[in-house]
């Protein structure tokens, strides 16, 4: 059956374990879901009812008798675990190199060229966790007006400063100059903006983050979904992620309420194509944080505004629900874990199917394609 609308929802960093390869990665054991699920304090009667809990290595809580969607697994193929990585390999784009780490951090060479143009210094340049580095580094930070750079586990360039000290525009400067040098052999997945406001030494990171990705290659999903024809409508960071290129509207919100909001907006109005939404805060607040029990809470609330988003489509919609990454809020890593991540597909009439495991998140991709009719 073709499909008029396909709502495509990305729960940022929700894996559930058991990829093959996590040992490669160091992330042997890791299950984000399954500690999600021993906290006790996970509801999710919405996801449960589409058939979370029936995917093989998914089952940490009752499973539904009846699933009413499809629902399966996928193992990533490309070499990375992040979130630009996962996001461009469901958009079709196998990364079959890793982009770049950091461990000791970045060269002092390259440092040199991003500096001079700055005119400007800078303070770490390590691998630290967000907030951390801002209690580390803040109060220097706020003396002596140099940014805080610093990257993680991931294939980051990160840049956190007060927004008292350096304006979010300003600091936007600064990441867009980063960018245009972070490239060759040092072709860093994303730039990030983490603008912080407080006092010593309760810092707070603030919405106004921004995320300047690496461009996708020409001709993937989203690219050939616009030249079609179709609407391509980015929520979330998903602007961000895929550089705009191949978006046709862009509702760039923070936060999973936010994200909710706009996506249910959207469904009240008529499109033909793709809405393409991420929900940042599980990873974001959650995951990165070794927050077990405030990742529960917040799925439990993504599921809540499932059911009556659920209840709202249309016979001519589509609904796939999936992850890039997983971050096992368990683990002693405050960084991403390999994980394989859940696919569920729903629409009205549509008979379930157990979809087993899935080879490549780029077949999620393609369920979105031929829905719309685009082969």
């Amino acid at each position: 059956m073709k499909y008029e609308r396909v709502f495509l929802f990305v729960l940022d960093s929700l894996g559930i374990g058991n990829a093959p390869d996590a040992a490669d990665f160091g992330d042997e054991g890791s299950n984000t879901l399954k500690s999600v699920a021993e906290t006790g304090i996970l509801k999710a009667p919405n996801l449960r009812k589409l058939g979370l809990f029936n995917i093989e290595g998914a089952g940490w809580c009752r499973r539904a008798v009846v699933p009413v969607a499809s629902y399966g697994r996928c193992f990533e193929l490309s070499k990375g675990k992040d979130t630009t990585v996962g996001h461009f390999e469901i958009a079709g784009i196998i990364s079959e190199r890793p982009f770049p780490t950091y461990p000791n951090g970045f060269p002092e060479e390259l440092m040199k060229k991003i500096t001079d143009e700055w005119g400007i210094g800078y303070l770490c340049n390590r691998p630290y966790s967000g907030t951390e580095v801002i209690k580390e580094y803040g109060k220097e930070h706020i003396e002596t007006g140099k940014p805080i750079v610093y990257t993680s586990a991931d294939s980051v360039f990160q840049i956190a400063a007060h927004e008292s000290v350096i304006s979010t525009e300003r600091l936007y400067e600064l990441c867009r100059i980063a960018r245009a040098h972070l490239d060759g052999e040092n072709r860093v997945a994303r730039v990030i903006a983490r603008p912080f406001t407080g006092e010593y030494p309760d810092y707070v990171r603030t919405q106004n983050r921004h995320d300047y990705s690496v461009k996708p290659t020409r001709g993937y999903l989203l690219d050939k979904l616009a030249a079609a024809g179709y609407d391509v409508i980015g929520v979330g960071k998903i602007g961000d992620i895929f550089a705009g290129e191949g978006i046709t509207q862009s509702y760039p919100v923070k936060g999973n309420k936010s994200v909710a909001e706009a996506v249910s907006e959207i469904a009240k109005r008529s499109f033909h194509g793709l809405c393409f939404a991420n929900f940042v805060d599980f990873d974001m607040l959650y995951g990165h944080r070794n927050d077990a029990d405030g990742y529960a809470s917040a799925l439990s609330n993504f599921d809540l505004w499932l059911g009556k988003f659920m209840s709202e489509l249309k016979s001519g919609d589509l609904l796939i629900i999936t992850a890039d990454h997983g971050c096992d809020p368990k683990t002693p890593s405050t960084d991403h874990s390999r994980e394989a991540v859940p696919l569920l597909v729903y629409a009205e009439n549509l008979a379930s199917v157990n979809l087993e495991t899935i080879y490549g998140f780029d077949k999620i991709g393609i369920i979105a394609a031929d829905a719309l009719g685009m082969h």
